[in-house]
């Protein structure tokens, strides 16, 4: 098993991405991740990406990409007591509203 550890060290957000899969959860100061993989071979398991987005970082707010690079996609993140931490995890509400917004402007444009 494939085990990574993702920590927020910064005064803000950490918006942990889990790819290929789009999937986001949301690190509060000083909160630790685990990221566990089925993977038991010899290649990376993990790759990490970061980036800087002006809008984000104006509001507080870092962007992290673990990609899954090996094993299975469906990969279990947990807490640091083990907890399941699902997707949207303490994703802000106004972040979700805006989100579901787009999603339905996108829907009803693709109806035509």
């Amino acid at each position: 098993m494939a085990v990574m550890e993702v920590r927020n060290d910064s005064k803000g957000w950490l918006i942990l991405w889990l790819e290929p899969l789009g999937e986001d959860r949301w690190l509060e100061p000083g909160e630790t991740f685990r990221i566990r993989s089925n993977y038991d071979g010899d290649e990376l398991a993990f790759s990490v990406t970061c980036w800087v987005d002006e809008e984000d970082r104006a509001a507080g707010i870092e962007n992290v990409a673990v990609w899954i690079e090996a094993g299975d996609c469906d990969a279990q993140v947990t807490d640091r007591a083990g907890n399941v931490v699902e997707c949207g995890h303490h994703r802000p509400v106004e972040v979700d509203r805006k989100w579901t917004a787009v999603a339905a402007e996108i829907r009803s444009r693709a109806r035509g």
